[in-house]
């Protein structure tokens, strides 16, 4: 029964890979000379797990620690915002780049300052927009002064030297001390800056001053810390980016990592089997459904949303003549003529692949707990076609 599980997950995982590049599925007499046949179940599971990680970008999971933390709700808002129920994209203009990050704050001071460390942002990634995100909080007490003030002045400074206290203006604008919720603030040039060198990142301070430029009474207004106020309402960095993994260089890496010769035979006819059920093959060119279930596969431990997702394959054939319904391309249906002619030795009939695919969203812990959004293209087949 292991064997047969480990088999499966071996056939949804080429599927899923053929279904992202928009090619054929593989026949059950061609296999990755890469992928070791062999009757070791673990062997085979660990290394279909390998590919399923290149698929979604990543050498290895993230190292899980038991429990999380609580996902911050602007980053839950912002994945439903996005997805659908399944984490497939709803519009893909909705999203700036492909990933979105949340950091926590790792200093405590006095002062209203911060710390974030970016070090899993790749120098590679393209910064596109950074935000600061504070609560602010209900005053203490009220007191003559609330009456006499409705705005504050907030500024918020990158700190360029700690010893020589030098810091540049990023962000200034008016806030209303009577209200409660969240602020934003740019920082984006901030953290630019500290991409591209980590040993220039010295945080970040804000302050708060009234209209005439005085220092404000701290009971006037609050913004809240990680320590002293509940983990919803902490100092949080929000970050924009995008990693330049488009469709193209996801399709090129998968080329290579699934590189199948028409020569090369299956020797395994287990494994032969589980590639492929031929019962459907004579049906007309349709879409099949194809469930990637991460808790099945171990990944509900860093993986908040979704629980899996429906990536669909392609399967059926392709006969002579191509029917509108079958959404042929005008070179299948001149390919399936001469087929059909027998004009040229060699010509096969069109294969049956998707011809619309759809991005996929995971939303998921890293190696330092914080929660990540990521974007990747062409992972549901939305339909198929002759080709």
């Amino acid at each position: 029964m292991l064997f047969a599980s480990n088999s499966m997950l071996l056939s949804t995982i080429i599927m899923l890979t053929y279904a992202s590049l928009g090619v054929s599925r593989p026949t059950s007499n061609f296999v990755d000379p890469d992928f070791p046949i062999t009757e070791d179940p673990e062997e085979m599971r660990a290394e279909a797990l390998k590919r399923l990680l290149e698929v979604f970008g990543m050498e290895d999971p993230p190292h899980t620690k038991g429990l999380h933390k609580q996902p911050p709700q602007y980053m839950l808002d912002l994945y439903n915002t996005v997805a659908d129920v399944d984490g497939v994209t709803k519009d893909p203009d909705l999203l700036e780049g492909n990933t979105v990050r949340s950091f926590f704050n790792k200093i405590h001071s006095e002062q209203i300052q911060f710390l974030f460390n970016l070090s899993t942002v790749a120098k590679t990634e393209k910064v596109l927009t950074a935000e600061l995100h504070l609560f602010k909080l209900r005053q203490k007490a009220t007191t003559p002064a609330l009456h006499r003030h409705h705005f504050c002045q907030v500024n918020v400074y990158q700190v360029m030297d700690n010893r020589k206290a030098s810091h540049k203006l990023l962000s200034s604008r008016l806030v209303p001390i009577h209200t409660t919720g969240w602020e934003v603030f740019s920082i984006t040039h901030a953290v630019r800056a500290w991409t591209a060198d980590e040993n220039s990142n010295h945080g970040l301070l804000v302050t708060v001053r009234t209209l005439g430029g005085t220092n404000l009474d701290p009971n006037l207004i609050r913004f809240a810390s990680g320590r002293d106020h509940h983990e919803s309402k902490q100092p949080m960095l929000v970050l924009f980016t995008d990693d330049g993994r488009r469709a193209a260089s996801l399709e090129n890496s998968l080329k290579d990592a699934l590189n199948i010769p028409p020569s090369l035979k299956v020797n395994n006819s287990r494994t032969a089997r589980s590639l492929e059920n031929t019962e459907d093959e004579h049906l007309p060119c349709q879409r099949y459904p194809l469930y990637v279930d991460f808790e099945e596969i171990g990944w509900s431990g860093w993986i908040i949303s979704p629980r899996g997702y429906n990536a669909h394959h392609c399967k059926g054939s392709c006969p002579f003549p191509l029917g509108q319904n079958m959404r042929p391309t005008n070179h299948a249906t001149v390919q399936s003529i001469i087929h059909a002619l027998k004009l040229t030795k060699g010509i096969e009939t069109p294969c049956c692949v998707p011809d619309k695919l759809f991005s996929v969203n995971l939303l998921y812990f890293d190696d330092d707990e914080n929660v990540v959004l990521k974007q990747y293209d062409d992972m549901v087949a939305g339909s198929c076609g002759c080709h």
